[in-house]
């Protein structure tokens, strides 16, 4: 058992837990309780391949848990890993503690964290989905028909739901009407997103590991007041504020950040803000540079992994390093990093990553290089146009300036001739005035 630094005392004392073929590493539980607002006292950790399938810890470890709860003045263990209903039944009836999961810990962020409609609807079905496997350790006491009949004899059978029955039933009928509500919600959004695509305006999603520095950076490119908390899942509901960036309009979206070992049942229910990546036309992947190199290895791991799972993973994208200004070197008496030693971490950053670009969005470093990188990738994904448009198609003129920025014109006696690179998703609109010379090469 590995003792924590002293915290003060609190009303939640948790002894977190792990099990793995390797020596598991609980700083991310840890940081998912002190989000939770609860204090992580204490740490026990079993090295086997498998969970027990009954208890999670097998039964000489489930001894040494006992203690060590006891040695921490622990009055909650916290389990790194989501349990199945009877796991989690039985460390309870063992330890005379409550027990809690990975799932359950998120899903109460989450319910903390969710402030629209849609956000808090989306907490609501994810909690019931997670609670209905687990009601019959719920209502153990009021599984039997009759008032007052405990011994399942004579007229305890025929019509009738037994409680755990009634609100299983609760529970599913309430669940399908949050996604019928939610269906609606994304109809809505897609609608939303249908007009954003017609207006033709390039679109970015900031996606990434959670506390990654997500929100700042919106808040540093677009001039928002996205809040902003050094902690877990703080943002949930998507964001989007426009960028200008060489007299063209981007729309950028703050998506929920991602996690090792998400469970597959919050992906799904907050699959509404994952769409934003999913149909951006550049993901800007934020990754935290001042973390140590394997982590920030696994942290691009567990987004990339979760970005495949909701379809992202062929999506254009862009590698944001952040957090530079953090990176430590040598540091000297001041107690700040050594100049020479955080260069060259940056230039071993440059090395691994060097298709990244370095930012700082808390002092602004490396934004106005980001801002090109942005327009870059939009441009290298336009197709070149030259088109005739007749004097009277005004509207159709003032659309395509609108979609594809800086345009080159030349008034002729048929009309207007236009030297255009358009976004590909809109190119289609503009084809019936394609001049005879055809699709010229890059002007």
């Amino acid at each position: 058992m590995q003792d924590l630094t002293q915290q003060p005392r609190a009303r939640q004392r948790a002894l977190c837990i792990g099990v793995s073929p390797y020596e598991p590493d609980l700083a991310e539980l840890r940081e998912l309780l002190r989000t939770a607002g609860v204090a992580a006292v204490a740490e026990l950790v079993q090295r086997r391949d498998q969970p027990d399938p009954d208890r999670y810890f097998g039964r000489g470890k489930l001894e040494e848990l006992k203690r060590a709860i006891k040695d921490a003045d622990a009055n909650l263990v916290a389990c790194d890993d989501e349990l199945l209903p009877r796991q989690e039944r039985n460390l309870e009836e063992a330890l005379g503690v409550p027990v809690i999961d990975r799932t359950a810990i998120i899903l109460d962020i989450f319910a903390d964290h969710a402030h629209s409609a849609e956000g808090k609807l989306q907490v609501e079905l994810a909690q019931l989905e997670y609670n209905l496997a687990r009601m019959r350790g719920l209502w153990t006491h009021l599984e039997r028909l009759g008032a007052g009949r405990m011994d399942g004899g004579i007229g305890t059978r025929g019509p009738g739901e037994t409680q755990i029955e009634t609100d299983r039933r609760l529970a599913r009928d309430r669940i399908a009407a949050l996604r019928r509500r939610l269906k609606h919600t994304k109809a809505t959004r897609s609608t939303m997103r249908a007009e954003r695509e017609r207006a033709g305006l390039p679109t970015v999603a900031l996606a990434g590991y959670t506390n990654a520095g997500k929100s700042t950076l919106l808040n540093a490119l677009t001039g928002a007041e996205v809040s902003v908390r050094d902690r877990l899942f703080h943002t949930l509901d998507p964001t989007t504020r426009s960028l200008e960036i060489s007299g063209r309009t981007y729309l950028v979206t703050d998506t929920v950040g991602f996690i090792r070992k998400l469970p597959h049942a919050l992906v799904d229910a907050f699959s509404a803000t994952l769409e934003e990546a999913l149909g951006a036309d550049l993901i800007v992947h934020v990754a935290d540079a001042s973390v140590p190199e394997d982590e920030l290895h696994e942290m691009l791991a567990a987004v990339d992994e979760v970005l495949a799972e909701t379809g992202a993973g062929e999506r254009p994208r862009l590698l944001a390093l952040n957090k530079v200004d953090l990176l430590e070197g040598d540091r000297s008496g001041s107690g700040q990093p050594a100049p020479s030693r955080t260069a060259e971490r940056r230039r071993e950053l440059s090395f691994r990553f060097p298709q990244a670009v370095q930012v700082s969005a808390a002092d602004g470093g490396g934004l106005a290089e980001l801002r090109d990188a942005i327009e870059a990738r939009f441009l290298a994904s336009l197709r070149p146009m030259e088109l005739l448009l007749p004097y009277d198609e005004g509207t159709s003129l003032s659309e395509l300036h609108d979609v594809a920025g800086e345009l080159e014109r030349e008034d002729t006696a048929e009309g207007v001739r236009v030297r255009a690179r358009v976004p590909v998703a809109v190119a289609s609109r503009f084809e019936r005035f394609q001049s005879s010379n055809g699709s010229l090469a890059q002007p």
